[in-house]
């Protein structure tokens, strides 16, 4: 089998000849049922909760949903929010996991401050009852450079992440189960870990995305290397890149089509953490303006070298997305919950033949 694998490969080699427009699927080929790598919710952002409205792309509305549709796939787990959850609803989960032999990862929100750690620790609690002994938390929802104009603002916010994190380091020690904060286009990588290791808990970590730190300029290979020792979770993705006047243009892209060396960054989470799983976060969207040549993009950063940053650029120059970023606002509801099950299934099948055997 190629290395490289076009889409009119796997829509060969699948026997799925009208992939784009007539998921999903009753069932899947043999030749992916073995397939291990999971998926993030956050692959499904416009089909979770119903968020685009379609009847041909029924809505998931919730985690078992989402569950049963990745094991008709073939996924070997789901990572996925917690948040709603009741104990009846946890037990059908672990069910499902026992059943289907898929594993289940949480994502939760910090605690915002004191009051806030009864909900944090029920929530704990009961995805913990469910089966879910590793929890992705994030601790900013958007990013860096558009949330913030000044670094006293960064500051203010990185004080009240690490408290939270403090407050959240007690209720996973007491239940006995992983917390694994992403870098999500917040943290540089060397920020993150300087964090973990102040805390200093065997059970808070990392979960390693591979493709965030593009956004802050950095090398996505190099911020695997740096995350990789503290990796209790992992978001694998593919992202492409474009110059646009201000900067450059961020998508995640097909498994094996962008910049990220996919296969090295797994090996390497793997030699940290041999239990680690590796979860597919796909996001199929218009793609992201990175603003690194305006003023504001860099309030909240201290400056870097001009070698430094005549090297990240140089990074995205020399590998420029060969032809169009994917975009979804020019497509119909139906078209956009294709393209997002048709990316889903392609970097499924790229991650069986080519970065998992």
């Amino acid at each position: 089998m190629k290395n490289q694998i076009t889409r009119r490969d796997f829509i060969q080699k699948s026997s799925l000849a009208t992939l784009a427009f007539s998921i999903p699927f009753p069932s899947i080929p043999e030749f992916l049922k073995d397939y291990s790598m999971g998926v993030v919710v956050h692959s499904y952002g416009m089909r979770y909760g119903g968020r685009i409205k379609s009847e041909k792309y029924p809505p998931f509305l919730d985690a078992l949903n989402l569950m049963k549709h990745c094991h008709t796939l073939g996924a070997g787990g789901v990572q996925t929010m917690v948040g709603g959850w009741d104990e009846d609803f946890g037990k059908k989960l672990r069910t499902e996991s026992d059943q289907s032999g898929m594993y289940l990862e949480g994502s939760i929100g910090l605690p915002k401050d004191e009051a806030d750690l009864e909900r944090f620790e029920r929530e704990i609690r009961i995805a913990k009852e469910g089966g879910v002994f590793i929890f992705r938390t994030v601790c900013l929802n958007g990013r860096r450079y558009e949330n913030f104009d000044s670094k006293n603002q960064f500051d203010k916010f990185k004080s009240n992440a690490i408290h939270s994190l403090e407050l959240a380091e007690g209720v996973v020690r007491k239940h006995q189960v992983k917390l694994a904060v992403e870098n999500h286009k917040d943290w540089k990588a060397a920020e993150l870990v300087e964090i973990l290791i102040n805390l200093g808990s065997e059970w808070v970590g990392a979960t390693v995305d591979f493709g965030n730190n593009v956004s802050l300029l950095e090398d996505p290979n190099q911020v695997i290397e740096t995350l990789a020792p503290y990796a209790f979770s992992t978001h694998i993705k593919d992202m492409g890149v474009k110059e646009y006047e201000d900067g450059f243009l961020l998508s995640e892209v097909p498994l094996g089509e962008g910049i990220v060396d996919l296969k090295k960054g797994m090996d390497l989470c793997k030699k940290y953490n041999p239990a680690i799983r590796f979860s597919l976060e796909m996001i199929t969207r218009d793609p992201l303006q990175i603003p690194c040549l305006t003023e504001h993009y860099w309030s909240t950063f201290d400056n870097p070298s001009a070698v430094e940053f005549a090297r990240n650029l140089a990074m995205v120059r020399q590998h420029e997305f060969n032809g169009k970023l994917p975009e979804t606002s020019s497509l119909s509801p139906d078209e956009k919950l294709a393209l997002e099950e048709e990316h889903v299934q392609k970097c499924l099948y790229y991650s069986k033949i080519n970065l998992l055997t």
